[in-house]
């Protein structure tokens, strides 16, 4: 299927490996033009290689801390074109709300949840005056299957899947689209990161993550593809998906079902 993305601009943010990388990839493979945001330039130079590599339309990248107001504003400034934005930057540690100090909740939250709100406030503002765009947010599935040991992550994918519905559900009056993915476990440093934490707190030792994995009774035997949560950015994100808006699609092989 020609997803129709051939010469459009997009920008990811957490472009440099995971689910933010593979769908840099599928974007370029499509012949979308991409610009990688990401916190460490050398990471990203080493992402822009393997995204090149997909096809033939053009690859920038821009070293940013997304958790940074200034740094959030400049790639508004410098990007506000685009006709894609790929909310993906961020990454919420493990923990009972007991475990979780003040500073940490304010820290993960500066980059994921207000991270997003104000890229989105930003990029949706330009898009608006244009009459076309879309905004893509990977939020995650703890936002809809709460769980207390994860309990920074539930909280704020909950707030960013609201954020979503809301203003994609007025956004079509201006032209453009807000829509969300929520990924499951995905086999990414992120997923081992959320283990590790699981694993230390179970076990005292970071080191026997993998044996959460058999106790999740994962769907299909097995955590998600960085890929397979890509495609379905991909198309969202695509003039393919024109009249899905206020919209998330959960990635997670049916697990937010399960036992429910």
């Amino acid at each position: 299927m020609d997803l129709e993305l051939k010469g459009r601009r997009a920008l990811i943010t957490g472009a440099s490996k995971g689910i933010g990388l593979a769908a840099a990839e599928i974007l370029v493979s499509e012949g979308c033009h991409v610009v990688l945001a990401a916190r460490d330039p050398e990471r990203l130079d080493r992402a822009a290689d393997k995204v090149r590599a997909a096809g033939t339309a053009s690859v920038e990248t821009i070293a940013a801390d997304l958790g940074n107001p200034d740094d959030q504003a400049a790639l508004a400034e410098r990007f506000g074109d685009v006709d894609i934005l790929v909310n993906n930057a961020g990454s919420n540690p493990p923990g009972e709300i007991d475990d979780i100090p003040e500073e940490v909740w304010r820290r993960s939250w500066d980059l994921k949840v207000f991270g997003y709100i104000n890229m989105t406030r930003a990029f949706y503002a330009r898009m608006k005056t244009r009459r076309q765009g879309v905004i893509v947010n990977v939020i995650g599935n703890s936002g809809e299957r709460m769980q207390s040991r994860y309990i920074l992550g539930s909280s704020g994918n909950s707030a960013l899947m609201s954020l979503t519905r809301a203003l994609g559900a007025r956004s079509p009056d201006h032209g453009v689209r807000v829509v969300g993915v929520n990924p499951g476990l995905t086999a990414t440093d992120r997923a081992q990161f959320m283990l590790e934490g699981w694993s230390r707190d179970a076990y005292g030792t970071p080191d026997r993550w993998q044996d959460f994995i058999e106790k999740l009774d994962l769907p299909f035997g097995r955590m998600g593809e960085a890929k397979e949560v890509a495609d379905v950015i991909a198309f969202l994100a695509s003039p393919r998906a024109s009249y899905v808006s206020g919209t998330i699609v959960t990635v997670d092989g049916g697990a937010s079902n399960r036992n429910a």
